[in-house]
């Protein structure tokens, strides 16, 4: 792909003398580009050229244009000690030199990632862990490996790791957690340990994709974000609708008011599942908002760039073990707009999504949080999913690549958070939801705690 403008393109094995390349000043300060799929990405640091070693020690993929101009191009070492060589040395116009700066280090820290497979690791051998293994098998190999599991027994552990061709198989969190040969760790154990487990990965300095809900409550989200700050890793609740192709096409609309002004957001998410242990026990952390009415009120902030409500009124009905069957939730926005949410686990409901506009309606068609279907003013267009190579637990499960790959792109972008889920939104949708319970009347034990 053509550099961007003002820039010069070296290609050079690992081994740069950069006594063979013309640079226009010993003191020069080089800026770094690299290529992420079809686009040019800042990598974020300064660098001289006396910073430029004679034997670099990279040993990763990482094409970089630098603004003095010249451009580094790293490959994987497949020799001890690989002779230097440079081509296509070309310039589209001259560029202006920065001023030299305090010395900084050649790569960022997470050069090791650049055309590298992010190496996952995965918390809890449950459903949810399933679909999200069979997913992963749907994107390319060379971009995403899961290379180790962890269960509270190491015997599931192993029988999962046969069953997905996983590496390494261990019968504790805290082992995983400690693997240096893992970049990021899917937590997909049952949300009631999110925060326990969470801490113990986030301390570990490991980044981490945290199944939603993030946690049972404000506090907890707010021990985890404050966590990964403080080890300064990746953090993220896995909202996976936010990253699925149609809920992108969403936010492209409303950014360009293709149905003017927003003026009414609908959701609704029903599913019978009293049948289910963990849907309706209190010590399972049950209950509809908990399970499925934090999709629709993650819609409703997706629509609303993230804005705190006004106002929140909810109104539901409880089950004997205190956790809420269904829920009423209808909020309102500045600029009297507003928002109604209805979810349960007693019955079935269209779940979809409407948006209403001035100017027209978007429709999400159900299944609402994992969509594959949006209708925009009557016209309908079509998202479909690969097919999987097992059976999966949940519906359209193949979707779960999204997030992986939303991932994988934050990882190698050096964010530490994701623009399509921030922390921030997570923090927000934990507190509506507290305020949801709160007026119900659900009450867990960790609210207390």
């Amino acid at each position: 792909m053509k550099p961007p403008p003002g820039f010069l393109h070296a290609n050079v094995l690992t081994r740069l003398n950069s006594s063979a390349v013309s640079v226009p000043g010993a003191n020069s300060i080089f800026t770094c580009h690299s290529l992420v799929g079809e686009s040019w990405v800042p990598v974020p640091g300064f660098f001289s050229a006396p910073a430029l070693p004679r034997t670099s020690t990279a040993d990763h993929l990482s094409l970089c244009y630098f603004s003095c101009p010249i451009s580094w191009h790293c490959h994987s070492a497949t020799r001890p000690n690989p002779s230097l060589h440079t081509s296509n040395i070309q310039m589209d116009q001259a560029s202006q030199l920065r001023p030299k700066a305090q010395a900084q280090p050649l790569l960022p820290a997470n050069h090791h990632l650049f055309n590298m497979a992010t190496r996952w690791g995965l918390c809890g051998v449950g459903k949810i862990s399933h679909d999200f293994s069979v997913a992963m098998k749907t994107l390319p190999p060379g971009d995403h490996q899961i290379v180790a599991v962890a269960a509270r027994s190491l015997e599931r552990a192993q029988e999962f790791a046969k069953k997905h061709s996983i590496p390494k198989a261990y019968g504790s969190y805290e082992e995983l957690a400690s693997d240096p040969e893992i970049d990021m760790v899917y937590l997909g154990v049952l949300h009631t340990e999110h925060w326990r487990v969470g801490l113990l990965v986030l301390q570990a300095g490991k980044n981490m994709l945290c199944e939603k809900p993030f946690a049972m409550n404000s506090r907890q989200v707010g021990d985890l974000i404050a966590a990964s700050r403080k080890f300064n890793v990746f953090l993220m609740e896995a909202i996976w609708s936010r990253c699925f192709p149609l809920h992108r096409e969403v936010r492209r609309l409303l950014a360009e008011d293709a149905i003017g002004e927003v003026k009414l957001v609908k959701a609704y998410f029903g599913s019978p599942q009293l049948h289910i242990p963990r849907s309706v026990e209190k010590e399972l952390g049950g209950g509809a908002l908990l399970d499925i009415g934090v999709y629709t009120l993650q819609f409703v902030l997706m629509v609303f760039n993230g804005e705190r409500p006004e106002s929140i009124h909810a109104t539901g009905v409880l089950l004997n073990s205190g956790v809420d069957e269904s829920m009423v939730v209808v909020m309102k926005f500045s600029r009297n707009r507003l928002a109604f949410c209805f979810f349960s686990i007693a019955v079935s409901l269209p779940n979809d999504a409407t948006i209403s506009g001035t100017k027209g309606t978007i429709r999400v068609l159900g299944p609402m949080h994992c969509p594959t279907t949006l209708e925009v003013n009557g016209k309908t267009t079509q998202y479909p999913l690969p097919e999987p190579s097992l059976p999966l637990n949940f519906t359209n499960s193949t979707g779960l690549r999204y997030e992986a790959e939303e991932v994988r792109q934050c990882l190698l972008k050096g964010l530490k958070e994701s623009p399509r889920m921030p922390l921030s939104e997570s923090a927000l949708l934990t507190e509506i939801m507290d305020e949801c319970m709160k007026q119900v009347g659900v009450v867990f034990n960790q609210d207390s705690q």
